[in-house]
């Protein structure tokens, strides 16, 4: 077991960001009416774009060193028959394309959960709409010579779902209940309740044998193993503080950067740490420094964790922190203000700065894309500079 390692500690209490955004978490679990990655070979918007960075003004640079990055905000644009309703996910297939996620809203019921979009952040086509209310993950991969679409939904749907690339549904499966860890009749169920005893579906991530791991992040806080058929083999995690325990492992993905033993990284969001494993479910290590770290994403030697802390963090071959975009304390102490309100209004946002990234990936040119917990939504590109 390798030496648990402490990375250096921000200028703003972790201690206090997680009490507040703990607060805002456990508020949306209570009360769910208030809440409104990725290829296998690696791979919102109803109001005034006040908060736009025009295409043609001079954009901002972040990160450092060999890690500079341009921001464009709102890169990916919607018809406007169409409408941003809380981003949460995205994930580029082997042609660049971009496909997008967002949360939705229950009440439209017809409107797309899933949007595609060309290389030049220009919309190409959606579905989706049976994850209105409830979207969450996606995820392409490769599989042969074939690429498809991995879906998650939690809140009232409760399920993970396989897709072609143009919405075809494939299968479709609810809570494991041969893992002895769910309620009675919870597969079953289109109930929005939460608790330890449900099925809560965050992200996946894909095993090299062709098989997959799911993260039950919103409900058990364990990590599920499927086989390349969609067969539930093994569950390993639960609650708790403790190395190879949880509280809300929200994304996940295969770090095969360079070790030869590929392994499981998990952001184990609000213990504000990533938490590797084997292949089997072993706990390998564990690196704390982070606040709430939302997912993960590889790219060369490059791990990428997007963080609802208002940035993003690119750590190297070492898991030594090599860039932060977006690190600005006094501008985190606004995103936190009043209860995270900051995310409900747009016309109050900075250029060049986060809010809350939900989940970020690489293209295939090493640009990153991010997608933020935002009321109205919102798709940052990040051009790789250097």
């Amino acid at each position: 077991m390798m030496r648990k390692i402490r990375l250096p500690k921000q200028s703003l209490s972790r201690r206090r960001f997680i009490a507040t955004a703990s607060s805002v978490a456990i508020g949306l679990a209570a009360n769910p009416a208030l809440a409104r990655r990725r290829t296998g070979v690696r791979i919102r918007r109803t109001v005034p774009a006040v908060h736009t960075t025009s295409r043609a003004t001079k954009k901002p640079v972040v990160g450092s060193g060999d890690h500079r990055y341009q921001v464009e905000h709102d890169w990916a644009q919607l018809p406007k028959q169409f409408s941003w309703q809380t981003t949460h996910n995205v994930a580029v297939d082997r042609n660049n394309n971009l496909y997008v996620i967002h949360e939705g809203h229950r009440n439209k019921a017809d409107h797309p959960s899933i949007f595609v979009f060309d290389p030049e952040g220009r919309y190409m086509r959606s579905f989706g709409s049976q994850f209105q209310g409830g979207g969450h993950g996606l995820e392409v991969h490769q599989e042969g010579g074939e690429e498809f679409l991995y879906v998650t939904g939690y809140q009232h749907l409760k399920n993970f779902a396989k897709f072609d690339l143009h919405g075809e549904k494939i299968w479709e499966k609810r809570a494991p209940m041969e893992s002895g860890l769910y309620a009675k009749g919870e597969h079953l169920t289109n109930e929005g309740r939460w608790g330890r005893d449900r099925f809560m579906p965050t992200n996946v991530a894909f095993a090299p044998d062709g098989g997959f791991f799911l993260a039950d992040g919103y409900g058990a806080y364990v990590i599920h193993r499927y086989d390349q058929d969609g067969k539930w083999q093994f569950a390993f995690g639960g609650p708790g503080k403790g190395d190879g325990q949880f509280q809300l492992p929200h994304g996940l993905w295969i770090d095969d950067r360079g070790t030869g033993q590929p392994s499981l990284v998990v952001a184990d969001r609000v213990n504000g740490r990533l938490q590797w494993f084997s292949l089997k479910g072993k706990h390998l290590q564990t690196r704390d420094g982070f606040i709430l770290p939302a997912n993960a994403d590889v790219y060369g030697d490059l791990l990428l964790v997007p963080d609802l802390s208002a940035r993003i963090t690119l750590l190297g071959a070492d898991n030594k922190v090599l860039a932060q975009m977006g690190e600005d304390s006094d501008w985190r102490e606004a995103v936190l203000k009043d209860g995270m309100a900051l995310r409900n209004h747009p016309d109050q946002w900075q250029t060049g700065k986060f809010l809350h990234p939900h989940d970020a990936c690489f293209d295939r040119e090493g640009n990153i894309l991010v997608a933020e917990w935002v009321a109205t939504g919102r798709i940052t590109r990040l051009r790789r500079l250097t």
